[in-house]
């Protein structure tokens, strides 16, 4: 399809605050023509000058590899997508290792982080030749009895526990490492390390993951300065030589128009700093850099679309939406903030009111906004949903039979193609036996 009324890259509009500016209300009655709402939109153009930014701020490590985390937006578009930009894909189930394979990734551009992981997802992973990020000591001898040899390249899941507290915002979603269920303490990374070389494991990875949607800078740097920390504590005491530290991802994405953006060059400069401090100087040197994002990579290059059908007034005033927390469970899951624009109207059009934005399961916590200042919003008005890109559809449901929705891609060259269709009733109904009934 082509774009008659095609709004501006979601990044050209994010330079200081894309939620601000108004999204063209032709362009998005176009594509309902075509694709009912509600439906998900990717910028394709936005996606890709961000996957270059972060390559950018790490060129100063020899062989930086980032990975995208396929959870955040497991589509084989959006994964060949970020395959051309250059990155791998960080997986955690089958079906996210053969999205990676479909989108032409496999051995060391895929790395499988393990998590409480069934033999079967060892086996497919290996088949791929995938790297295996380990997340228990027990999983080394499980390991090596579902694959009759351990890999001669693994890597290990740190969690730093009580040794570490994140600064700022966590995002609500891991919080502090202690009570979080991954990874091995130091004590059984230093043991598990030994166990693996004894063992014959050649090349030795280093993982951590502790923080979810941060904005925090300095956070960043802080998990640098553990991971080379350990990385020399075994070298020093096991004479485990490291070939990859994965630095792990959460970086955050500022929902809130008040939210301010991460600045990348400070973090990489940072970082730069520390490597420069303490691995350079050794034996450790050249170390190999990665990363795995995935919010700050699609999250604020993808919207939800949906139309207004209903409105309310009783205690509060409501405006009902054709999507509902199937379609976007964050709001309800965490208390999440999204911002919402009308379509057509300015940010701060007149007359406003403060409405909840509700969809239509059978559960109270659905609900996009809550007390929500807006422009008054007419039925048929189209309501754009924003920061959707990661962690949105992928989170979707069919609880009360609800149907998940198309996701959309804006390409680089104007166009509009559909990239996933949006589910049916015999979608709904493939997997259930009727004829006894």
């Amino acid at each position: 399809m082509i774009v008659s009324h095609p709004i501006k890259s979601l990044e050209d509009q994010a330079k200081f605050d894309m939620k601000t500016l108004p999204f063209d209300r032709a362009f998005l009655e176009e594509l309902t023509r075509i694709y009912p709402t509600p439906f998900h939109i990717y910028d394709e153009k936005a996606i890709r000058r961000r996957i270059r930014r972060i390559r950018e701020v790490f060129t100063w490590n020899e062989g930086f590899q980032p990975y995208f985390a396929v959870k955040a937006a497991p589509n084989p578009y959006l994964l060949k997508i970020a395959a051309e930009e250059g990155m791998g894909t960080d997986c955690s189930s089958l079906a996210e290792l053969v999205l990676s394979e479909k989108a032409g990734l496999r051995g060391e551009k895929i790395m499988f982080t393990s998590n409480n992981t069934p033999a079967s997802e060892y086996a497919a992973a290996k088949k791929l030749d995938a790297i295996i990020n380990l997340d228990d000591i027990s999983h080394i001898d499980f390991l090596e009895r579902t694959l009759g040899q351990l890999p001669e390249r693994i890597s290990i899941r740190y969690n730093p526990g009580p040794l570490r507290q994140i600064i700022g915002q966590a995002g609500g979603i891991i919080g502090n490492p202690e009570d979080a269920k991954y990874g091995f303490t130091r004590e059984q990374t230093m043991e598990g390390y030994k166990i693996l070389k004894d063992r014959g494991v050649k090349r030795f990875g280093l993982h951590t993951m502790v923080a979810s949607n941060q904005l925090e800078e300095r956070c960043f740097v802080d998990t640098a300065w553990m991971l080379f920390d350990l990385v020399l504590d075994l070298y020093e005491k096991h004479g485990v030589q490291m070939e990859m530290v994965n630095l792990g991802g959460g970086v955050g994405i500022p929902y809130r128009p008040e939210d301010k953006p991460f600045d990348f060059d400070m973090m990489g400069q940072a970082i730069q700093d520390v490597y420069e401090e303490m691995i350079r100087p050794t034996v450790l040197h050249p170390l190999k850099i990665c990363t795995e994002y995935g919010r700050c990579v699609t999250g604020p290059f993808g919207c939800l679309v949906t139309r207004a059908i209903h409105r309310k007034n009783i205690y509060k005033k409501y405006v009902g939406v054709d999507s509902c927390m199937a379609n976007l469970m964050r709001p309800a899951l965490y208390g999440a903030y999204h911002h919402i624009t009308v379509a057509g109207k300015e940010e701060n059009a007149e007359p406003r009111e403060v409405v909840d934005v509700v969809g239509s399961l059978c559960e109270n916590n659905d609900k996009f906004a809550i007390d929500r200042e807006l422009p008054v919003i007419e039925i048929g008005d189209l309501l754009v949903i924003h920061d959707t890109g990661a962690h949105g559809h992928a989170m979707g449901f069919q609880y009360n039979g609800k149907l998940r929705s198309a996701e959309l891609l804006l390409c680089e060259d104007g166009t509009v193609k559909q990239i996933r269709r949006a589910e049916t009733l015999d979608d709904y109904f493939a997997t259930l036996d009727f004829s006894d009934l």
